[in-house]
């Protein structure tokens, strides 16, 4: 009978939370920094927040949890489509702790609540919103995680380019250090694009590459390795006389590979075997 009658205290206040949802969510309309169009945007999953907070006082608390984890990928997914901070989410689920944590408490006085049951009650209310915070925060750096190696690797794509010269030759001009992850770009754009242009010619243009050390020069002999086996032939150019003074001194030999100082001398080359 005790669980009965606390039953429908709890759902009393759950009730009264929900009631006032509208209201609530309309308050931070007068203070927030964002524009309209973005305000409109976030209002459906604050008042999501709202009923989920008043629902966790009378209902079970794992489904409340499945619900949390629902709503927070959902508003990160938002976050990071209107390109907001995870500050914003954060401050609202703050803000609304302290609103409807001052309703539970009012509402608590007027049902003659013990202090042990009041206890019990908002320190469930306060799990859930702990909760809300980790499922929004987790979400969030996954989704920015992901948009951020995504855009990465667009980067990757666009600083590689295979630049098709004429039917059978093509030149991918290299700028800035070769390392281990840009040498797997350089491998798959150099494949990938090479067979879906049916080139017979590949330069591989160093003129803007720093340096060139036993560790470059490695990665340079795979790509052209991989690309002879589609068949696909590969001059290098750009090898300044810096560049063949270091190789010397570093003892790495370009064997068995066409190299030539300029871009132009190697258009050239390719140009006559061409013919």
């Amino acid at each position: 009978m005790e669980d009965v009658l606390l039953n429908k205290k709890l759902q009393r206040i759950t009730a009264v939370i929900l009631h006032k949802k509208e209201e609530l969510a309309e308050q931070k309309r007068h203070y927030h920094f964002y524009n309209d169009d973005v305000y409109v945007q976030l209002v459906p999953w604050r008042k999501n927040l709202i009923e989920i907070y008043a629902e966790s006082i009378s209902i079970d608390e794992e489904h409340i949890f499945q619900i949390l984890e629902k709503w927070g990928i959902e508003v990160a997914n938002l976050l990071t489509t209107l390109q907001l901070p995870l500050d914003i989410a954060l401050e609202e689920i703050s803000y609304y702790r302290n609103q409807i944590g001052e309703i539970i408490t009012e509402e608590a006085k007027k049902e003659n609540f013990s202090f042990d049951l009041f206890f019990k009650v908002i320190s469930r209310y306060n799990l859930v919103v702990d909760k809300a915070v980790h499922w929004v925060s987790k979400s969030y750096m996954k989704d920015y995680i992901d948009k951020i190696q995504s855009a990465q690797y667009a980067i990757d794509e666009l600083s590689i380019p295979v630049v098709r010269i004429t039917k059978e030759i093509g030149v991918i001009p290299l700028v800035g250090e070769i390392d281990t992850h840009r040498a797997q770009i350089l491998m798959e754009n150099a494949l990938k694009q090479g067979n879906t242009y049916r080139l017979s010619w590949l330069i591989i243009d160093l003129s803007a590459v720093p340096i060139i050390d036993t560790m470059v020069a490695d990665q340079l002999f795979k790509v052209v390795a991989a690309l002879k086996l589609i068949g696909i032939d590969v001059v290098l150019s750009g090898i300044r006389s810096e560049i063949a003074l270091t190789m010397v001194q570093l003892g790495v030999k370009l064997n068995d590979i066409v190299t030539f100082n300029t871009l132009y001398r190697a258009l050239e080359y390719t140009s006559s075997r061409v013919k």
